[in-house]
């Protein structure tokens, strides 16, 4: 087949997830699709995946991706005439410990809340659809009938066929040597086989070269990052009388099991990986292995041959170890790269890209073909990843860590453990020496938590109260009843100005930003259905240049979101993030503090809630921004990286008298959820309408032009189908996260966007999204509430209301 000198979109990989791309652009009516493999279809990775194909994953959407993937997979074959060799034949996964079953106990929960079916099941249950799973040290399982297998390198030849059938060209043997680009766009491709080389005009390319992901993005101007592991799996010889069984999970031994053909493939996802290629893929790699380890592989087969004892009796028939691409938060890579207007990606599938790319491939089409996010993907979007993440010193390090999370317990707040210390603000050591213990979020180490005199300063993770609980509980009462200070220095720092400035932000943010200069406005960025896109603070600073804030992790995707839509405004954007230490001082007491290192006025005349004055602090300078996402009288002390430790010093002196305790980010977040606070990316997103978050506040309806306006005064007219509820357990002892389903008068009807403790209100306190079409507050209200936590019905009080001061008496004071 000769290769076409102009294309819609070219394809750059063909292994499941480009193949999966082709076929849904052109089920969309794209027929000018190219897609270009260097050597054969699957060579890469796709050709030795396990091929299993589970449906649920840790949040809705993902959950949807996947549910989609199995259901188009069974449908595939009869499409295209390809044998995709999938099977629903269930899945089980055990747990070996009591944290292990909470953990999976909570999944279930979730999965009926997402609508996936899931049953959990005793020892004795496990034993009866898997003989031969030695059970005595079991303590339960769970079991999804729905959930399959199949034949990878099938199913990705299968998508192949039917976007060949729809008229895509897939050109196998076809090297990409190179990509022209003009500004902030890809022209076209540059190409080379047996035959010639040559150079395709293209509108668009989409990135899906697997474990080459890394290096086709540097091609192209943009940052991927991804690193290849060694994966290891045996498979034995056939094994008599061995029947269908069940996909297993042993997550407590790092392993699973797949019968296939009379035979057992057992695979292990170890707690110390290999990286491998640290010097590049070799240029002929195709359909190739990797070296036997044994050694390395060991432990993983000891502890096998003891759970399935028939191991100890087939012997081995391959004994297969394969690279497979993985990211730095073990989650894959879609979307449009920031860097750049016409580049996509997918790749980075951390071992799950059969059955992710059914779904990742209708997502990104459907983005590609409407220009918006069909559904919320934050947890995947490329713009999360920053620039320092495509570090490969950074990647070696954090890929021996990430292929072992996928069966690590996944408990809450569990912190990276490789890769650590990258960002750094200029408090960093000042907390560290007072007993800080640090998170990491996009790179930045965050002091989440004080540790006590003696006390160990780590983590002991649990599903229970964790060994950190009572610490962060005097930090949230001192915020409640005195002073508490933290590092906010993370959080992104956006300056936006030029002579267009205000008109700039009051086409592309939903507030009002003709405001004098030092007033701050709470706002989103929405998109064309009013869903939200950022959740920001807007600081006017002069007549030209206003300061946009925003979460830490999300600051690279909102600062992109400003910049694709410039347009003709004479605006500059700036990160301006590492230029500023910021000091949240917080609390009742908050204003005696300030007025004893500074001899400004913090009063309500001339300091009111909601704006900035420059102030003197200490020795030095700074800039006050009364605001707060803890509920409370409190200021964001701005303050020039050269003298924030002085100011840090001079707040710490002046609140030892006053009992001023330093905080962590945990505290910050029980605060925030008993005040109701919303938390983006997880309580809004781009999918949850501004009105329905309960966020009408902060839209100025009256604007004549900005983004999402239509959207917001058409809701406004037809009504609310869901609210934001707040809901507080009336018992005390079980814990919230995320995700527990909602259950309004006997059925589940949501779940839980997040969840926290709330140590003034006596619970754990959680947010979450309740139909309610055609009703009432009073009428949604009126209903009994339970949250579901590991299976068990706990009762709980709703509002629509913040629980904690909902009149803000106290922020305002």
């Amino acid at each position: 087949m000769s290769v076409p000198s102009k294309a819609r979109v070219v394809i750059i990989g063909g292994g499941v997830i480009g193949c999966s791309v082709a076929y849904h652009l052109t089920k969309k009516g794209w027929s000018d699709v190219v897609l270009l493999e260097r050597k054969q279809l699957t060579s890469g990775t796709t050709w030795h995946a396990a091929g299993l194909i589970a449906q649920l994953r840790a949040t809705q959407n993902m959950t949807r991706l996947a549910k989609y993937s199995q259901e188009l997979y069974g449908s595939l074959e009869e499409e295209t005439g390809v044998a995709t060799g999938f099977k629903r034949n269930g899945s089980i996964t055990v747990a070996l410990s009591e944290e292990r079953k909470e953990e999976i106990f909570r999944q279930a929960s979730m999965a009926r809340a997402f609508g996936v079916e899931i049953h959990e099941i005793s020892p004795e249950e496990v034993k009866a659809k898997y003989e031969h799973l030695n059970t005595e040290d079991v303590l339960a399982g769970v079991y999804l009938p729905l959930d399959g297998q199949g034949d990878p390198a099938n199913i990705a030849l299968a998508l192949a066929k039917g976007a060949r059938q729809r008229g895509a060209k897939v050109l196998e043997h076809t090297k990409v040597t190179g990509l022209q680009k003009q500004g902030r766009r890809v022209t076209a491709v540059e190409w080379e086989n047996e035959e010639g080389s040559g150079v395709i005009e293209c509108d668009m390319i989409v990135n899906c070269a697997g474990m080459w992901g890394h290096q086709v993005g540097r091609m192209a101007g943009t940052n991927v990052p991804l690193h290849a592991c060694e994966h290891f799996y045996i498979v034995t010889d056939a094994i008599e009388g061995l029947q269908q069984l069940p996909v297993l999970r042993v997550p407590d031994e790092c392993a699973y099991y797949k019968e296939d053909a009379g035979k057992i493939l057992l695979g292990a996802f170890e707690p110390n990986a290999k990286p491998w290629g640290m010097d590049g893929i070799p240029d002929n790699f195709m359909f190739d292995q990797l070296p036997e380890d044994f050694d390395h592989f060991e432990p993983i087969l000891e502890a096998a041959v003891n759970r399935m004892p028939l191991l100890a009796e087939a012997g081995i028939h391959t004994f297969f170890n394969g690279p497979e691409s993985f990211t730095p938060d073990d989650a894959y890579h879609l979307g449009l790269a920031p860097e750049m207007d016409n580049v996509w990606v997918a790749a980075g599938f951390n071992s799950i890209g059969i059955q992710s790319a059914g779904g990742a491939g209708m997502a990104l089409s459907e983005w590609m073909d409407s220009g918006e996010k069909p559904f919320d993907l934050g947890d995947v979007d490329i713009s999360r990843m920053h620039p320092f993440q495509g570090n490969k010193t950074y990647l070696y390090e954090r890929s021996k860590e990430t292929l072992g999370l996928l069966y690590a317990d996944h408990f809450p707040y569990r912190q990276k453990a490789t890769a650590r210390g990258v960002r750094r603000t200029a408090l960093h050591e000042h907390l560290e020496a007072r007993g800080a213990v640090f998170g990491e979020l996009a790179g930045w180490e965050r002091a989440n938590w004080y540790a006590d005199e003696g006390q160990e300063r780590e983590y002991q993770y649990s599903w229970k109260r964790q060994n950190w609980f009572e610490n962060s509980a005097r930090e949230h009462r001192a915020v409640r009843e005195n002073v508490g200070l933290y590092d906010m220095s993370s959080f992104g720092k956006i300056r936006v100005e030029g002579p267009d400035a205000e008109a700039f932000l009051n086409y592309v943010a939903a507030g009002d930003y003709s405001v004098p200069v030092g007033k701050i406005v709470y706002t989103q960025f929405l998109n064309s259905r009013a869903g939200i896109e950022a959740d920001v603070t807007v600081t006017r600073l002069s007549e030209t240049a206003y300061l946009v804030v925003t979460p830490a992790a999300t600051r690279l995707a909102d600062e992109t979101w400003l910049r694709r839509h410039v347009g003709d405004f004479r605006v500059v954007i700036t990160d301006m993030t590492n230029a500023e230490t910021v000091i949240a001082v917080m609390g009742p007491n908050s204003r005696k503090l300030l007025q004893a290192v500074s001899p400004n006025d913090f009063s309500n005349a001339v300091n009111p809630f909601g704006t900035a004055q420059e102030i003197e602090l200490g020795m030095g300078l700074a800039r006050i921004h009364r605001v707060t996402y803890v509920g409370e009288l409190g200021w964001e002390v701005y303050v020039s990286n050269d003298m924030a430790a002085h100011a840090f010093e001079t707040l710490c002196e002046a609140g030892q008298d006053m009992g001023a305790k330093l905080c962590g980010m945990h505290m910050m977040d029980s605060c925030r959820i008993e005040k109701a606070f919303r938390h983006f990316g997880h309580d809004i997103t781009c999918e949850d309408h501004i009105l329905e978050a309960g966020l009408g506040f902060a839209v100025k309806k009256d604007k004549p032009d900005f983004i999402g306006r239509d959207a917001v005064l058409r809701k406004q007219d037809e009504g609310l189908k869901n609210r934001m509820v707040q809901f507080r357990l009336t018992d005390p002892d079980p814990l919230l996260y995320h995700a527990e389903p909602i259950i309004r008068d006997g059925e589940v009807v949501s779940f839980l966007t997040s969840g926290n403790y709330g140590h003034t209100l006596g619970g754990a306190i959680g947010l979450g999204y309740v139909p309610c079409e055609g009703e009432s507050a009073e009428q949604l209200l009126s209903s009994t509430y339970e949250i579901e936590v590991a299976g068990r019905r706990v009762k709980a009080e709703a509002s629509l209301k913040p629980m904690y001061d909902p009149k803000s008496e106290r922020v305002k004071a």
